[in-house]
């Protein structure tokens, strides 16, 4: 059994990516970065919790331009954040539309501004924002006097390397989830649906030791199948189906993504050779993997190898991503993305092919960016498309 790294980080590593936040504020001109979504506001505290599910209630965090974070948030999750490294929490009585926090929030903003009358927020590609529009519109209006900026850049950018710590938890829900798959040629059975399938298989992973699998999704038909966003649903597996299970499942807040196709008695020519085809172009995106190629040379050799091989399309759009924190975390493995690689980058290779009409074959794997080159963490799927 493998070891299972320990939960949560010291508070050295909290205090380091404020820091390297703070770096980045000063050097782009902005006294606060406001943040509101889930994702956010644990990255910057530690702060863990499945409420945030609830859209009843908006959670507030301040990372300003020198000193302490400063957390707004509804008094239901006081406690909480009092279990963090956040010294300065200020709470109201939520649930409350007349004032869901937004005095509070004026007020902090107006006394963090010193320098560059600037408030930074994430409003770019792949970005969310977690209150009502109402009351974003509000605290415009009541910081009128200051510039709201777009600091998505910076904001990805601090998550987009990851520390020896996120590593280590990556790297090992990714072999959980890989041992799962090792094991998953016993589990499935025809003549039950691909629910019932699907089930089977995330039971085994949570007794493997996952905390969840948020995202398993599959797809199945004779001799291929149409989507890989779907699923799972009702539909039967037969003999001659060809059967995809793509997983996003969580250790301590941090996903692996990758997925496995299955032959159930025999497959055709076609399939073979395309199941052959992403699994050179998967090898071809490894190699790529190098500090100072950029992710559109990943999908380069990726794509050409497809392309070359009678690729009828790609209804994905991209050729994998950024993991870590989230199932899909930028950047985008594109032709015009360009985002150098660094060390200490986690991404996911996923080449995919459209091999007849109807029909895609998908392969995925995560990949470890390091100064010594690539190295995989989800275990390489078999050479050859499995039969079972």
């Amino acid at each position: 059994m493998l070891k299972a790294p320990k939960r949560g980080f010291i508070q050295k590593e909290y205090e380091n990516r404020l820091s390297k936040m703070q770096k980045f504020m000063y050097k782009n001109k902005v006294d606060v970065i406001l943040l509101t979504t889930q994702v956010d506001i644990e990255y910057y505290t530690g702060f863990k919790t499945q409420f945030l599910q609830s859209p009843t209630r908006p959670w507030y965090l301040l990372l300003p331009l020198e000193g302490e974070i400063q957390a707004i948030i509804p008094t239901i999750g006081l406690s909480g954040m009092q279990g963090t490294w956040v010294k300065d929490i200020q709470t109201w009585p939520s649930p409350n539309p007349e004032d869901e926090g937004i005095s509070l929030l004026t007020n902090s903003i107006k006394n963090l501004m010193k320098r560059f009358n600037t408030i930074g927020l994430p409003q770019g590609h792949e970005s969310t924002l977690r209150m009502p529009i109402n009351d974003y519109e509000r605290l415009k209006i009541n910081l009128a006097s200051y510039e709201f900026k777009d600091v998505t850049h910076i904001l990805r950018y601090a998550r987009y390397i990851k520390s020896p710590a996120e590593i280590e938890k990556i790297k090992y829900i990714c072999e959980i989830t890989s041992q799962g798959f090792k094991d998953l040629p016993t589990l499935l059975k025809l003549g039950e649906s691909e629910r019932k399938n699907c089930q089977r298989f995330k039971k085994h992973l949570l007794d493997l030791g996952v905390d969840d699998s948020p995202y398993l999704i599959s797809g199945s038909g004779s001799n291929g199948y149409g989507s890989i966003i779907m699923g799972p649903s009702e539909r039967i597996l037969e003999q001659g189906d060809i059967f995809i299970i793509d997983t996003g499942s969580v250790y301590d807040s941090y996903f692996c993504d990758f997925d496995r196709n299955y032959a159930f008695s025999y497959a055709s020519d076609e399939a073979k050779k395309a199941y052959d085809v992403v699994f050179k172009a998967t090898d071809a995106g490894f190699d790529a993997c190098q500090i100072g190629n950029t992710t559109s040379d990943v999908y380069k050799v990726m794509n050409d190898i497809m392309q070359k091989a009678g690729a009828l399309g790609n209804s994905v759009g991209r050729l994998g991503h950024g993991l870590g924190l989230q199932l899909t975390e930028w950047p985008s493995n594109t032709l015009s993305d360009n985002t150098p690689l660094e060390e200490g980058v986690i991404l996911t290779l996923e080449p995919g092919m459209e091999y007849v009409e109807g029909k895609e074959m998908v392969h995925e794997e995560n990949v470890l960016i390091t100064a010594n080159g690539p190295v995989w963490l989800s275990s390489r799927a078999d050479e050859n498309l499995p039969i079972i």
